[in-house]
């Protein structure tokens, strides 16, 4: 069985943002060799999250809107966690967005349903952060 293992490194203009990571996904297992096997994708950071749903403008900013009022950033004082950092509501998001996504490799592809994408979506930017890309199969 072979292995792969890359980081992939991002860093937001913006507190949250989603990025579309598919292109740098696909190259990655292009790079890996592997045609049947497993990848999984995920965020290394607390206050980042990668997901997969639809590549959708409107759906990305209902995400949004559904976070923040689950979880809003503001008033900071509202969340026990802050004190040095402002960012109690990044970690409660990430907790509804997740980790980490898995998805087969069938034939040298990734094995999407239809519309299916992969994101990374920064709860808390401005500064690097970075996602493991690790790929296992023949």
């Amino acid at each position: 069985m072979k292995n792969y293992r890359k980081e992939l490194w991002f860093e937001a203009a913006q507190r949250r943002q989603i990025i579309h990571i598919t292109p740098e996904i696909e190259e990655c297992l292009r790079e890996s060799g592997i045609r049947e096997g497993l990848l999984l994708c995920n965020a290394m950071h607390i206050t980042a999250s990668v997901f997969i749903n639809d590549n959708e403008g409107g759906l990305h900013r209902d995400f949004e809107n559904w976070l923040e009022k689950l979880a809003p950033e503001k008033p900071h004082s509202q969340y026990r966690h802050n004190g040095f950092e402002d960012n109690g509501d990044a970690h409660l998001k990430r907790t509804i967005m997740g980790r980490s996504v898995t998805v087969a490799i069938t034939d040298g592809k990734l094995d999407f349903g239809p519309w299916e994408q992969i994101f990374y979506y920064e709860l808390d930017g401005m500064r690097r952060k970075r996602v493991l890309v690790k790929i296992i199969g023949e």
